[in-house]
């Protein structure tokens, strides 16, 4: 079935806990420690995205003496478009597995800005439709793209430098182009000195900007001239 997913995205605590096992595995005490609402309310809202089919659960052994934890992931690859007007409400998912990166053609210029008569404007839309569902492979083919580069970000950034809190906030900036102080000490709950602390650790690796009226983001410039020649950009954090 398929799963509601306006249903679990329409409460915040749902969206922040997704968010989290976005960064990493999470077992069930981590994700609790992550948002300001109960151990019980967390258990609930997990075990209506299981229901859903948005999650699975499993359990893990730790790497040292313990007992054995339970842990969560999500469990389904897909984009969501949604068009809310007057006139239209319409919504269409998108599973990510086998999309290919390749070149689209959209003819915009081809579709009249004033049709006349009730069985043009009908013509018109339906070669409105065709050029939107080239967007929409398109749209799908860089969504799995991304979701490829994220998860071999992780990886790699977990190699190399191994600072899960630093990963969080690479992540969030990756996904959302910037952020302030606030938004990520909220989000990780960790003090904001500490927020500011772990930036500073980042920038030894990621070129960052911290913005005088507390805003973060990355410098982009340096990162994909960085990049292009193949050599790591130390990024100095200002």
């Amino acid at each position: 079935m398929e799963p509601d997913v306006f249903y679990i995205l329409g409460n915040k605590v749902r969206r922040d806990l997704l968010s989290h096992l976005t960064c990493t595995e999470c077992y069930f005490s981590l994700l609790s420690s992550r948002v300001t609402v109960s151990s019980t309310a967390v258990a609930k809202h997990l075990k209506i995205m299981e229901r859903e089919g948005i999650l699975q659960s499993y359990e893990k052994e730790e790497r040292f003496i313990g007992p054995t934890k339970k842990y969560y992931r999500i469990s389904i690859a897909k984009s969501y478009v949604l068009t809310l007007t007057p006139d239209m409400f319409w919504y269409k998912g998108f599973d990510l597995d086998g999309a290919e990166l390749k070149d689209v053609h959209v003819n915009l210029s081809s579709l009249k800005e004033d049709p006349q008569g009730l069985n043009e404007m009908l013509s018109e839309f339906l070669k409105a439709n065709r050029e939107l569902g080239k967007v929409l492979e398109a749209f799908r083919a860089v969504e799995a793209y991304r979701n490829k580069l994220i998860k071999m970000i992780k990886e790699e950034y977990l190699k190399t430098i191994g600072d899960m809190t630093q990963l969080a906030i690479l992540h969030y900036l990756l996904l959302n182009g910037e952020a302030t102080i606030e938004e990520l000490s909220d989000r990780l709950n960790l003090k904001e000195r500490e927020v500011r602390e772990k930036i500073e650790e980042m920038s030894r690796f990621i070129p960052v900007k911290m913005i005088n009226d507390g805003r973060v983001l990355l410098d982009e410039a340096k990162i994909i001239e960085g990049g292009s020649d193949g050599e790591e950009n130390p990024g100095k954090g200002k």
